[in-house]
């Protein structure tokens, strides 16, 4: 897992506790930070997730390019 994806999730709880607090208080201001620090939050995690996404990619054509090579003998290699 990306480190963006932990950063972002965690960035996104705090903007939401923030954004609650807010809600609860009556304080505008805070309602406010909170809903921006849970966007970015969202942001970083969804590009930790492409980032994820093609390091999966990335790993899975590697591994069919290693399986489409074809098997040489060893007596092959010396001829």
């Amino acid at each position: 897992m990306d480190k963006d994806r932990i950063e972002g999730k965690m960035e996104d709880i705090k903007g939401r506790v923030k954004r609650q607090v807010g809600e609860w208080t009556g304080d505008t201001g805070e309602q406010v930070e909170g809903a921006a620090e849970q966007a970015k939050g969202k942001t970083q995690n969804a590009w930790g997730k492409m980032k994820d996404a093609a390091r999966e990619s990335m790993d899975d054509a590697n591994e069919q390019g290693d399986e489409s090579r074809p098997v040489r003998d060893k007596d092959e290699d010396a001829a």
